[in-house]
């Protein structure tokens, strides 16, 4: 091992899915999937300080929603590379919190991916990035994305990843009160599923060139959420939400992953600030985010 630094920072993306066409359930539980991610620029920070024992802290947004025990992801991911390692989780992780919790942004999975880089820069492993994928994967279905960033399609579960060409994109985000379950959408889009074929997820090919090429108009025109009329089921006050954004000036909106957050594609930043506007006059959400895309994955910023 290399000499061990005081404390280290990594700073890691929210997503957005563009595309996530889902299949029928595995007999694992889990779905194949044809998920186009974009990373976003709304973050979070996590700094990894060596401790006596593993510890985590949080602030920021919603701070108090996020768990400070061992079922946060951040903390799986210390135990897992500590694991690997022969060594023992000494650290304390501190969670600079700003990407909306239990929203569909992939907040959790992009701190275990960030706590994962800093505790790997923290005792000096020096993780082939490859072991470093497979831990993500390990963790969750989002992970390895949080760690990539950019724009991939990820395949399997989610977690197998193929980058993919992206324009810049601008983007509002509508916070809704509370979060959903990801599980709990999942098992109400197998309800609403129930007696049909599903289709074996794949990647839209006009949506992969509207990315590439960079047209907002485009790809607000193949915009796909194959678990949005589950998130509409569970929460259907997000379709007033929906509804608000595209009435103040969106070119597209769809629900983010699994939500409640709503995602609105929008022409260039004036645009984003009226579309946040109206939202935010609509009644119909409790904060707006503008962001645009694509955003780095997990860096780390101070060693």
């Amino acid at each position: 091992m290399s000499a061990q630094p005081a404390a280290v920072t990594v700073r890691v993306p929210a997503k957005v899915n563009v595309q996530l066409a889902v299949g029928a359930a595995r007999p694992d539980g889990f779905h194949d999937l044809a998920n186009v991610f974009l990373a976003v620029s709304l973050h979070d920070e996590v700094t990894a300080t060596a401790a006596d024992t593993l510890t985590i802290t949080c602030t920021g947004p919603d701070a108090d929603q996020v768990p400070l025990d061992r079922t946060n992801l951040a903390a799986r991911a210390a135990e897992i590379l500590a694991a690997r390692a022969g060594i023992e989780p000494a650290v304390h992780l501190h969670i600079a919190k700003n990407i909306p919790v239990a929203g569909g942004m992939a907040g959790g999975s992009a701190d275990g991916a960030a706590a994962l880089l800093a505790c790997d820069a923290l005792w000096g492993l020096n993780t082939p990035r490859a072991e470093l994928l497979d831990i993500c994967a390990e963790l969750g279905s989002d992970v390895p994305f949080s760690l990539v960033g950019g724009a991939a399609l990820g395949t399997g579960r989610g977690e197998l990843l193929t980058p993919v060409e992206a324009g810049t994109f601008h983007w509002v985000f509508a916070v809704a009160d509370g979060g959903l379950s990801t599980p709990a959408v999942f098992r109400e889009f197998d309800r609403l599923a129930e007696g049909r074929r599903i289709p074996e997820p794949e990647a839209s090919p006009a949506l992969l060139a509207a990315l590439a090429s960079g047209d907002a108009d485009a790809l607000g025109a193949e915009l796909a959420n194959d678990l949005q009329a589950a998130a509409l089921s569970l929460r259907p006050q997000l379709a007033r939400t929906l509804a608000a954004g595209v009435d103040g000036g969106a070119l597209a909106a769809l629900v983010s992953g699994s939500g409640p957050t709503t995602a609105f594609l929008v022409a260039d930043q004036e645009s984003a600030e009226k579309v946040a506007a109206a939202l935010e006059a609509s009644g119909t959400c409790r904060a707006t985010r503008i962001a645009s895309s694509p955003a780095q994955g997990a860096t780390v910023l101070l060693s």
